[in-house]
């Protein structure tokens, strides 16, 4: 234990509240860091709740259920038409200038789960971070954004996997079909029943269900680019240096630099997921530690693992035009480079991890929706709170975000410029709920009071989180516009309106009614005050220097 800095407590002081930013002026108020973490179940205490899940999540559990959330091969597949708009530059170089960004957010995203491990994630920092007066409004933004995000991202990976399904059967079938929207979206329904089963399975089980899938997901990731490769190689090799890095092919009306910034969408409907360990911290051992690590393996293996699916897919695609005008682009383009066979086998394994993704995807979601509850956001929040006393898992949780998805895909029957925008919408939402409380730590708290955790930045916190915040808060009206400059109907892109509208409702509800009773994350269990700064100072000398301290809570 390092005295020094003032990270623990004597075995006396043994409940405290959650830490609030609303501090006496002149004195600082802080949560206590565990280096050597032990007992989890008193570390959320400190922030004010009873523990209901079984943590048996362990770094490489709560890893794997965030690295089959990414589900990159299905992400890339899905994404192609955001990621395609500029050409084979514009997809590497386009990922690796947004990647640097998403690493800014995704280091200061762990930072914080570190101080303030609750599943409750970033609408919980918000509220802790905000200004006076200001917490209870900062946590409803952040919250209903990132449920929102976690909604359509559900839905787009369950639209995602039955669209890739279907038109593959449909290519390689030879017959005449003619698909309908209701094939695809009474297949959806098929996937939620599925999913849902499997999302409220007990924690244990998932964990090691997880586990396998994960492995089986990075051998599919390593199956298909090696398929790919070696086709090529052996078939018509492949394209030049010059052409991959420098031949730009604008796909939009805007200048190329302008659809290279459009062409980000395709990286944060990727990096979604960044924070689904923070959303199952309270099911994680350790978790002061391993869910902030699970946080940034997500990050960097995911990105850098996307950036060579990216890569492949530039040094191989022999017809550009031709994949960027199909209704399908990962399956015209695997029809392209890989032979009848070949490509049933690619389609077949990314089938198999958007399944995986999916069911990552339901569980993080479930969460999110259950410590919401809990909180009293949600409408009906006593029953979506509720845990399965057999499963020990929020089986309502799973039940209420299964039945949203479902009618969030009934924009399937609008056509495809309405479900384009759920892929949109997902990435605004996720990223605008992921910088409200890095920006507040980076521009708005100071350093002195803010109560870092085991895993933190150091001097480099509010650099990292500054840059982070300022990319998205660029990023995010740029991908609100269309691909044309006078676009139709069909080719407008309507995820302005699909954020917009619903986060005007709560933000209404919010003024109207919420203000009176809404005070930000509850606390269910009785505390003491957090000790000032200067006190725990005293207390440390005291430790040191009495016989009778106790130095063995934590």
């Amino acid at each position: 234990m390092n005295l020094g800095e003032f990270d623990t407590l004597s075995s006396t002081d043994s409940v405290s509240k959650p830490y609030d930013s609303s501090t006496e002026t002149g004195e600082v108020t802080f949560r206590p860091v565990y280096r050597d973490h032990v007992d989890d179940a008193e570390d959320l205490a400190r922030l004010g709740y009873k523990q209901s899940f079984h943590r048996g999540l362990s770094l490489f559990g709560v890893a794997s259920v965030s690295f089959s959330v990414l589900g990159l091969l299905p992400s890339v597949a899905a994404t192609l038409n955001f990621s395609m708009l500029a050409g084979t530059p514009g997809m590497l170089w386009g990922w690796l200038i947004a990647l640097v960004f998403v690493l800014c957010v995704a280091a200061s995203m762990a930072e914080l789960c570190s101080s303030m491990p609750t599943s409750g994630g970033l609408y919980y920092s918000a509220k802790v971070l905000a200004p006076k007066g200001w917490g209870p409004l900062a946590s409803w933004v952040t919250g209903w954004s990132n449920y929102i995000a976690q909604l359509c991202f559900l839905s787009s990976c369950i639209y995602s996997l039955s669209n890739l399904l279907i038109y593959a059967a449909d290519e390689f079938d030879g017959k005449d079909f003619v698909i309908k929207h209701y094939h695809i979206y009474f297949l959806c329904l098929s996937f939620i029943v599925v999913l849902s089963i499997m999302a409220s399975l007990p924690t244990w089980i998932m964990g090691k269900i997880n586990s396998v899938f994960t492995f089986l997901n990075i051998l599919s990731l390593l199956a298909a680019i090696i398929i790919i490769l070696v086709s090529v190689s052996m078939r018509d090799g492949f394209n030049t240096n010059m052409g991959v890095w420098s031949h730009f092919q604008n796909q939009t009306d805007w200048p190329i630099g302008f659809a290279m910034l459009m062409s980000f969408c395709g990286v944060l409907w990727s990096m979604v997921g960044l924070d689904t360990s923070y959303h199952l911290v309270e099911e994680c051992a350790s978790a002061s530690v391993n869910a902030p690590n699970g946080i940034m393996l997500t990050a960097l293996v995911g990105g850098f693992s996307g950036w060579i699916i990216h890569l492949v897919i530039a040094y191989t695609i022999d017809d550009y035009t031709a994949v960027v005008e199909a209704h399908n682009l990962w399956v015209a383009y695997l029809i392209q480079v890989l032979s009848h066979n070949g490509a049933k086998a690619v389609i077949a394994l990314t089938v198999f991890s958007n399944f995986l993704m999916a069911q990552g995807v339901l569980i993080t979601s479930s969460r999110t929706a259950y410590s919401y509850a809990r909180d009293g956001v949600l409408p009906f929040s006593k029953w979506i709170a509720r845990i399965n006393k057999r499963t020990t898992t929020p089986v309502n949780a799973v039940l209420l975000n299964c039945s949203l998805a479902a009618l969030i895909l009934l924009l399937i029957f609008k056509g495809q410029y309405a479900t384009d925008a759920i892929y949109s919408v997902c990435g605004i939402a996720a990223f605008v709920a992921f910088i409200i409380p890095i920006g507040l730590r980076s521009f708005v708290v100071k350093n002195s009071k803010f109560s870092r955790g085991a895993w933190h930045l150091g001097r480099y916190s509010k650099l990292v989180g500054g840059a982070g915040t300022v990319f998205v808060i660029i990023l995010i009206p740029i991908l609100c516009f269309p691909t044309m400059i006078h676009p139709s109907a069909i080719d407008m892109n309507w995820a302005c309106l699909g954020y917009s509208v619903p986060m005007a409702a709560v933000l209404l509800w919010f003024a109207l009614g919420a203000k009176h009773w809404y005070k930000g994350p509850k606390a269910d269990m009785p505390g003491l005050d957090i000790p000032r700064m200067s006190s725990l100072k005293n207390d440390a000398v005291h430790h040191r220097d009495s016989s009778h301290s106790t130095m063995n809570s934590y």
